[in-house]
C-alpha cells in the first residue's frame, strides 16, 4: 500500500473498472483508517456501521449506505453482526455525485443491484452485459436521497472539547450550560460556533448524536429501555418519540423490517 501526505495507507487500485465484494463481519470488528484510489458505496445489508473521517462521523443502518468519495481516509466500525456489500468505481465514472461522505436511501432496485454486483464481482464495459449494469447502477446512484445521519466535528478547540464531552458520556444528564463550561467557554460563543462549523445548533447536534449512539446499541442487541438510558432520555417513550420523529417509525419496527434483508 502506498501513503498519504498524513501517513494513512492507500489500498492498491483494482484491476476492473467496477468491483464489488461481500464481507460478514462480527460484532465489534474495527476497518482501521485508510483509502480506496476509488469511489466507494459501501451498502449494509444487516447490522450498523459507523464510518469516521476527519470531517465527521456517519452511522449506517441496514438498508443504507454511506457514499465514500475516492481519498478519503475513513475507518469503519461493526455494531452487530453486519452483512457489508462494497463497490468500488472510478471517479470518471460518476462525475454528478458528491465529493463529500453521506449516508443514502437505497431503492429497492438498487439493493437487488448491489447484491447481483456482488456476485459477478468483477465488472468490464467490454461485456456488454457489464456494462448494461454499470450503466444501470450510476443512473441508481445519480438519484439516491441523503439521509441526514451525519455528525459533523467542529474544528475550533472549544467547540471540539464540548462534542468530546458529550460524546464521552452520553448517558449524562447534565446542561449544555455546564458543558460549556467545562470547555471554558460560554454557551452563546459555543452555540455559535457549532452553528458556524456544522451548520447545526448545540442542541440538535447532542441529539443527531444521541440517535446515532442508540442505532449503534439496538444493532449490538440492546434492549430499548437500556439503549434510551444510554443515549440520554429518562424515559424509553421520550426515546421512542425521538427516534420516530428522526426515522419515521419506531426503533422495534425499524430493526425487525431491517433484519430480513440479504
Amino acid at each position: 500500500m502506498s501513503k498519504t501526505r498524513h501517513g494513512v495507507q492507500v489500498c492498491p487500485r483494482l484491476p476492473s473498472p467496477v468491483t464489488a465484494f461481500a464481507f460478514e463481519l462480527k460484532h465489534g470488528h474495527v476497518i482501521p483508517e485508510h483509502a480506496h484510489p476509488e469511489d466507494q458505496l459501501v451498502y449494509a445489508c444487516r447490522g450498523v456501521m459507523t464510518v469516521r473521517t476527519s470531517a465527521g462521523t456517519w452511522v449506517v443502518p441496514a438498508q443504507r449506505a454511506v457514499w465514500i468519495p475516492a481519498r478519503t481516509p475513513h475507518s469503519i466500525v461493526i455494531s452487530g453482526a453486519v452483512s457489508m456489500r462494497t463497490i468500488y468505481l472510478p471517479a470518471r465514472m460518476v462525475k454528478r455525485l458528491p465529493r463529500a461522505c453521506g449516508v443514502v436511501n437505497v431503492s429497492p432496485l438498487l439493493q437487488q443491484l448491489i447484491l447481483h454486483l456482488c456476485t459477478v464481482e468483477r465488472l468490464s464495459r467490454r461485456s456488454r452485459v457489464h456494462a448494461n449494469l454499470i450503466d444501470v447502477l450510476i443512473d441508481q446512484l445519480e438519484t439516491v436521497q441523503a439521509v441526514p445521519l451525519q455528525l459533523p466535528t467542529p474544528a475550533d478547540s472549544r467547540a471540539a472539547r464540548v462534542a468530546e464531552i458529550l460524546q464521552r458520556n452520553p448517558g449524562e444528564t447534565y446542561s449544555l450550560e455546564a458543558a460549556c463550561e467545562r470547555a471554558g467557554a460560554s454557551k452563546r460563543t459555543i452555540e455559535r460556533l457549532f452553528q458556524q462549523e456544522t451548520h447545526l445548533s448545540l442542541g440538535k447536534w447532542r441529539q443527531q448524536f444521541r440517535l446515532m449512539r442508540s442505532l449503534q446499541l439496538l444493532a449490538a442487541g440492546e434492549k430499548i429501555a437500556h439503549a434510551a438510558l444510554e443515549a440520554g432520555y429518562s424515559t424509553p417513550s421520550a426515546f421512542i418519540a425521538m427516534f420516530r420523529h428522526a426515522l419515521g417509525v419506531t426503533p422495534g419496527r425499524y430493526f425487525s423490517s431491517s433484519s430480513g434483508s440479504q
